[in-house]
């Protein structure tokens, strides 16, 4: 019986047929096995995908939150305005375009301006005269306390100004410091064959996280370009909405590209290779003026602490001796 086994086993067509069940099953489970194994990749790119989603939809909610492209005038300030005629004597196209620099746009900015702009003075002249006169704090004559009233209303006058100034520099300091990531963004989508209205969506929605106030105005600018019959007044609105040199620049240059037909991505590039020169030039800038500023405080305070240390044991001793 042992005989028959072995030579069963030593059979040739056996040992065929259990090399060819062999690599059958060997096959099968080569074709079977990547669909019995988990997508680990799909599934990290799924998260990360959503995940991405999410703070878009974030970002949109808070930017349609803070959003001031749309603000209705409140009835008394408009019953005050026009009651006044204030925008005859009070408004002025100066003042339109820092309201329009410094975020505010529609006729209820314009409204709360000139009313702010009516009744901070005369609020700052009745506090100043009442804290002064009424009260009695200031002793001094009547001649210099008539001049404190009249520099208070003249700063009550000059306050709605200082404040949109204020946050015009901000709105700006935030924007210059995004602009040469939306403009590489922008090359990227340029060059991959957009668009420059899909283009600045794009970037409109990836900016949001870094400046809402640029994203907004992307987004404004995609509006314009839609609907205004001429692209170059878009790209002039933007560059006087923002106020800054890099944005001009931009703006002249796809004025260009529109009028003359010439490459936008290559202007991009040029443009953006700047705005990083510029960014890294003004970190320079800071740097260097960095050991100006350090020279007082050191006198002030590392220098008395210095000289302390090294001649208290000096002054120990001689005393210790006395």
């Amino acid at each position: 019986m042992n005989g028959s086994i072995i030579d069963a086993l030593m059979n040739p067509k056996l040992g065929a047929m259990v090399l060819t069940g062999l690599a059958v099953a060997a096959t099968a489970f080569a074709l079977v096995q990547p669909l019995l194994e988990p997508d680990r990749l799909g599934k990290r790119m799924k998260l990360v995908s959503d995940e991405r989603e999410q703070l878009r939809q974030r970002e949109r909610e808070k930017m349609a939150n803070k959003s001031t492209l749309r603000t209705e005038p409140k009835a008394y300030m408009k019953n005050v305005v026009e009651r006044f005629n204030l925008s005859r004597w009070l408004g002025t196209e100066t003042s339109k375009t820092k309201l329009v620099m410094a975020g505010y746009r529609g006729q209820g900015a314009e409204t709360a301006f000139l009313f702010f702009r009516l009744v901070s003075p005369a609020v700052m002249a009745v506090a100043s005269t009442i804290y002064l006169f009424v009260l009695d704090v200031l002793d001094q004559p009547a001649t210099i306390k008539i001049g404190i009233v009249i520099a208070a209303t003249f700063v009550g006058i000059k306050l709605p100004e200082l404040f949109l100034t204020n946050l015009i520099g901000k709105r700006q300091a935030e924007i210059r410091r995004a602009w040469p990531d939306a403009l590489d963004l922008a090359l990227i989508c340029v060059e991959s064959g957009m668009a420059v209205e899909n283009a600045f969506r794009r970037v409109g929605i990836e900016i949001a996280a870094q400046s809402l106030v640029l994203a907004e105005e992307l987004a404004l600018t995609v509006a314009e370009l839609s609907f205004l019959p001429e692209r170059r007044t878009a790209y002039e609105n933007m560059a006087s909405r923002i106020g800054l040199e890099e944005v001009k620049s931009v703006a002249t240059a796809l004025i260009q590209a529109e009028r003359y037909g010439t490459p936008v991505g290559q202007a991009l590039r040029v443009l953006a290779q700047e705005s990083r020169d510029q960014r890294l030039t003004a970190a320079e800038k800071k740097a260097a003026a960095l050991p100006p500023k350090l020279t007082v405080p050191m006198i002030l305070f590392f220098l008395p602490v210095l000289f302390v240390v090294i001649l208290m044991p000096a002054v120990v001793q001689v005393f210790g001796y006395k």
